[in-house]
């Protein structure tokens, strides 16, 4: 099981395919607890810090909390008027995820010195932006009564200093130092020592000074003229340094934070709003603009490239999209693979940082702790507590068994995209460590085929994306032995030799071009022979340790269509099963077809819709003549996002449409998430028939096609090389219609 997992059961972990000696794949990522808040949370992001809270803009110490290296260094920052929480107007956050607002309004006031407040009249604006490792707020008060009025305003505050995964419900045995809270100079001190031998603090100001501070609260009396306004500011600073003694993995993984808190009020958070907004307007200026006649498709569209920004850290090797919120805030290699793939057609910077910080860490030795192996790209990273001691196994840790040939689809698929043959020499000691690790694998495997196998019981059992404990069985529901070979991974491996034969070819290195060619014409003929049933018109799921194949309908054979793997009839095949209702509920693609052993609509993985996946699969119906099927695919994931208002999660229920309902959502998934938010791009780039050669310098447009409701669309400044092309398609005559401007080369099949 991996960190993403949401729910399990420890009786069917017992069962799991690969049996090792006291495993249970909830040592790490245990159930998440049964009181999740079901209210509507609101995010920010900065760098390695990030808050989650509810429409009040309140901390309550649940799934909530403001985090720095997947650690909650603050668990609570409530607000209440004479101990009652003020009732809610509206909560919302600003269309480029810059800033959060809220606008409440008090309930009766008790008198104090004078007459009672009446409900209703004192307007609070509480607004929020992170810079840094700092959070800064304004809590503006109005008085639109008739009379003075003395306000009782309290700020509540903790923090419980918890690792990521303890807030998702990990039991430790042992915990550092929590020392008690202080005042001191004015200012909150809240601090831990973890068993990393690092000090985690957290320090809160607030100006004007309260009129009683003490370590866990703020009390204010504020007298509030008639149609008068006051403000109250805070900042809540995290500093994290290293123990003198502190380990040099402890050092290297502490926050780069200042030692000491900045000043609170209104020029700090001024100047936090200015930096927020720019830093997310030159994320989004890095990559093509997207427009369209329909203003809700337009705003979507919005939506999620401002997620994809916010998500998206800039880090020494460049921009890399951390996966999601609140769970995976942090660099995962699957998961930024495949948004970088999404985003490419359009923001291809974004698959350059990726490809240079994958590169980076990768394994240069072999850990089965770690389930590192030389050449292996890696899974996620995590600089918490817990993974600085090893208490798990995520410091750095590559148990996907995908990463690490998507990592040379990426590098490939970038290199024709961009023409950028340096970063290709730069990084090729990587790719080609990569392709040796392949290999490797394939060669051991008595059909050549990659598969994996955890090394010891501290791993995650499945490594494929769907990679939770009970995601791979047999038709019969029992789980496989392994090794396991996943259907679409062999999709990923046969398109890694070819681009490897390709880059090589490219470069002059003929010996072992034809090495990779035969190897990836192996996978495909071994894809054909051994996981085909032609009963069911369809690809088994995965291939076990014992030769038998897992013969379950699922949309894991969606990938092979999207990687160009499968034989055309049998592609075709597969096509018309994923477009039917089966697997297509009306809002999406589900992940297991209706009516296959653990069909479950409500899991993490066996019968759930993920947009990503949706994406690559509506890639893969395009490529085998169905885009129709794919323009439908985005309008039933438009239409789901409405109903999210206008926000993809990670993953939603995978019940049927019905008339006048909405999707169901999934009570813990993350949102936002990367390649959720990527979903729309590489649909849109599958319907519109759109291939970008930089190389030669060309556009290829492919019978494009729109959504219902959509009479044009546009890409904007998207750039080939140094030039910049701007694309318009319209409705014309009952076909789609691509004009230029610009001075590419276009080539439109209509």
């Amino acid at each position: 099981m991996d960190t993403k997992e949401q729910t399990q059961n420890p009786t069917q972990q017992q069962q799991q395919q690969q049996p090792q000696s006291g495993a249970t794949d909830e040592a790490f990522i245990p159930t998440e607890h049964a009181n999740m808040p079901n209210e509507r949370q609101f995010v920010l992001k900065s760098g390695n810090t990030f808050a989650v809270y509810d429409a009040n803009g309140d901390i309550r110490g649940r799934d909530d909390g403001l985090f720095v290296n997947d650690t909650r260094v603050l668990s609570e920052l409530v607000l209440t008027f004479g101990g009652r929480a003020p009732s809610l107007l509206s909560g919302s956050v600003s269309s480029d995820n810059a800033v959060f607002t809220a606008h409440l309004t008090n309930r009766p006031l008790p008198p104090i010195g004078g007459a009672r407040t009446p409900e209703g009249v004192i307007h609070v604006e509480r607004k929020r932006v992170l810079s840094g490792h700092v959070l800064h707020e304004s809590i503006v008060l109005t008085n639109y009564g008739t009379e003075p009025s003395t306000v009782p305003l309290s700020i509540s505050f903790a923090a419980d200093f918890l690792d990521m995964f303890e807030v998702r419900g990990t039991i430790r045995p042992k915990r550092g130092t929590l020392r008690p809270p202080a005042v001191e100079n004015g200012e909150v001190i809240l601090s831990y020592i973890g068993l990393d031998e690092v000090e985690r603090t957290a320090r809160i100001q607030f100006t004007p000074a309260p009129d009683v501070l003490s370590p866990t609260r703020a009390d204010y009396a504020l007298h509030i003229q008639s149609e008068t306004a006051i403000s109250v500011y805070l900042s809540v600073t995290a500093v994290t340094h290293a123990l003198n003694d502190a380990s040099e993995e402890s050092k290297r993984n502490a926050a780069e934070a200042p030692e000491c808190a900045p000043e609170s009020g209104r020029p700090a958070i001024r100047e936090a709003l200015v930096d927020a907004h720019r830093s997310m307007r030159d994320k989004r200026r890095a990559g093509a603009r997207v427009r369209s006649s329909n203003p809700l498709f337009s705003e979507w569209i919005d939506r999620s490239l401002a997620d994809l920004g916010l998500l998206t850290t800039d880090l020494e090797t460049g921009p890399y999209p951390y996966a999601g919120i609140p769970w995976f805030s942090t660099p995962f290699g699957r998961d930024a693979i495949i948004t970088s793939l999404q985003m490419l057609w359009l923001q291809p910077t974004l698959a350059r940082g990726v490809l240079r910080f994958l590169a980076a860490h990768q394994a240069r030795e072999d850990s089965a702790f770690r389930d590192a192996e030389i050449g292996k790209i890696m899974h996620e990273t995590r600089k918490s507590e817990m993974a600085a001691t090893g208490e798990v196994p995520f410091a750095l840790y590559y148990g996907g068994v995908d990463s690490t040939p998507l990592f040379i689809v990426l590098a490939g698929a970038y290199a024709e995209r961009t023409g950028d043959r340096a970063l290709i020499d730069e990084i090729w000691p990587a790719l080609q460590l990569a392709a040796d690790w392949v290999a490797r694998h394939c060669d051991r495997n008595p059909h050549g085929l990659l598969s994996y196998q955890r090394a010891t019981e501290y791993g995650l059992a499945n490594q494929g994306w769907k990679d939770s404990h009970d995601s791979v069985f047999h038709a019969d529901g029992q789980f496989p032995i392994g090794p396991i070979s996943l259907v679409e991974v062999q999709a990923y491996a046969s398109t890694a030799f070819s681009t490897m034969a390709r880059l090589a070819r490219e470069r002059g290195e003929h010996e072992r071009v034809a090495e990779f060619e035969r190897r990836a014409e192996h996978i495909r003929e071994r894809v054909e022979a051994l996981f085909w049933m032609p009963e069911m018109d369809f690809y088994g799921i995965a291939l076990d340790g014992r030769n038998e194949l897992c013969r379950v309908l699922s949309s894991n054979a969606g990938h092979l269509l999207a990687f160009d793997l499968a034989e055309r009839k049998r592609g075709e095949a597969v096509a018309r099963q994923l477009e039917s209702a089966l697997f297509h509920t009306g809002w999406g693609v589900r992940t297991l077809a209706a009516g296959q052993p653990r069909f479950n609509p409500m899991s993490y993985h066996n019968g759930s819709v993920w947009p990503h996946d949706s994406a690559l699969c509506a890639r893969g119906l395009a490529r085998y003549g169905e885009r129709g099927a794919a323009v439908a695919l985005l309008q039933s994931l438009f239409e789901a996002a409405v109903t999210f208002d206008m926000r993809l999660p990670e993953l939603f229920c995978g019940f049927t449409r019905q008339r006048g309902e909405r999707p169901i959502a999934y009570p813990v998934a993350c949102l936002p998430q990367a390649w959720a938010a990527g979903s729309p791009f590489m649909i849109l780039e599958a319907c519109l028939g759109v291939t970008i050669d930089a190389v030669n310098d060309e556009i290829r447009v492919d019978r494009p096609q729109l959504p219902e409701g959509i009479d044009w669309l546009e890409i904007g400044d998207l750039r080939i090389g140094e030039k910049n092309v701007t694309i318009t398609f319209r409705r014309v005559g009952g076909q789609v219609v691509p004009s230029v401007e610009g001075d590419a080369r276009v080539v439109a099949v209509l």
